[in-house]
């Protein structure tokens, strides 16, 4: 009888913990001189504060060749069409720690289905146990799509273990379920603006 009652109980007081943390308050922040409002989390949350729905205009100038935000800390990736008709956000993976991420203006420099890939020198210093070449396919870190950056050796792709996704659990790059990615990837064109903050 006493464990009936109490999982209710601990049911309520999740919930009116998930109540708190979405009531966090916000906090200002500037980025390329632009003010913009940013919640404040603890390791974000688990992100349900922080993913949400934003608005292009305090990231962008235009919507030229449609834009992607990706925004590091909440874990999610924003997309919009070039006429501000599609709007999505999807949830992402990102680079394990700081010193392996990147943050600024970019553009998509390449498409490819079926990406192979290749591990960096630095990658292969951490884990000289990976192999040297991943041909396409399950086994393929980049998933089934990549988009590549203007930056070396970063990409928006897709990836076959699903577990990394909502994660810091990435070497630099910005993964997506590769349904998304494939939803992306037929929205976003070479010259679409990236934006990492």
């Amino acid at each position: 009888m006493t464990d009936n009652i109490l999982k209710p109980l601990n049911r309520r007081g999740f919930i009116a913990g998930a109540a708190a943390v979405i009531g966090t308050p916000a906090l200002a922040q500037t980025i390329d001189g632009i003010e913009m409002e940013r919640e404040i989390t603890t390791s974000t949350r688990h992100n349900i504060s922080s993913f949400r729905s934003l608005t292009w205009q305090p990231y962008f100038k235009s919507l030229r060749n449609g834009a992607i935000l990706v925004d590091i800390d909440s874990r999610a990736l924003h997309y919009w069409s070039q006429d501000g008709s599609t709007y999505k956000l999807y949830p992402s993976s990102v680079p394990l720690s700081e010193d392996m991420t990147r943050r600024g203006r970019t553009s998509i420099t390449r498409k490819v289905v079926g990406p192979s890939w290749s591990p960096t020198a630095n990658m292969l210093k951490r884990n000289p146990d990976w192999p040297r070449y991943v041909p396409p396919g399950p086994d393929n870190p980049l998933g089934t799509h990549a988009l590549y950056l203007g930056w070396k050796y970063y990409r928006i792709h897709g990836t076959h273990d699903a577990r990394k996704i909502g994660r810091k659990s990435s070497n630099g790059c910005i993964g997506l379920y590769n349904k998304h990615i494939s939803e992306l990837f037929s929205f976003a064109k070479v010259g679409t603006q990236v934006l990492l903050i």
